[in-house]
């Protein structure tokens, strides 16, 4: 994955962001969306493409784009490094490709010992009962 080259893929828009901000707030568009078209995207693979689609698909939409949005900030500047480091991360999450288990078996030693504690602990409880007189 080449960081550099999909982030020179994502699109930014700016929008009016609600919240604080007094006056400023209805002049000043500091809320970034940020889009990242999966499908089209020169930078990954036709691999990285179909991992994406499957293990961010939940984040999606119809059409296999991915929309972040940002309104954390003042700043649309600093609202648009917090929204790319935040797709960034997603990216990355879903890229993720987990080791594959391999089946141990369980020692001798160990089932010996295992055995051989349960014997003793039933002989402890054996000679806790009361004799049977019979």
């Amino acid at each position: 994955m080449d960081t550099e080259k999909i982030i020179s893929e994502l699109s930014f828009k700016a929008v009016r962001s609600s919240g604080a901000g007094g006056q400023n707030v209805n002049k000043v568009s500091s809320k970034v969306v940020l889009t990242f078209d999966v499908n089209s995207s020169q930078a990954l693979s036709e691999e990285e493409k179909l991992l994406l689609t499957t293990n961010i698909a939940s984040r999606l939409t119809s059409e296999n784009i991915l929309i972040l949005n940002c309104d954390e900030d003042r700043s649309q500047i600093k609202n648009k490094d917090i929204v790319v480091k935040r797709f960034l991360e997603i990216i990355k999450k879903g890229l993720f490709v987990p080791k594959i288990r391999k089946a141990t078996k369980i020692p001798k030693s160990v089932i010996k010992k295992r055995i051989k504690d349960k014997k003793n602990i039933s002989e402890i409880k054996q000679s806790r009962r009361k004799p049977n007189l019979d």
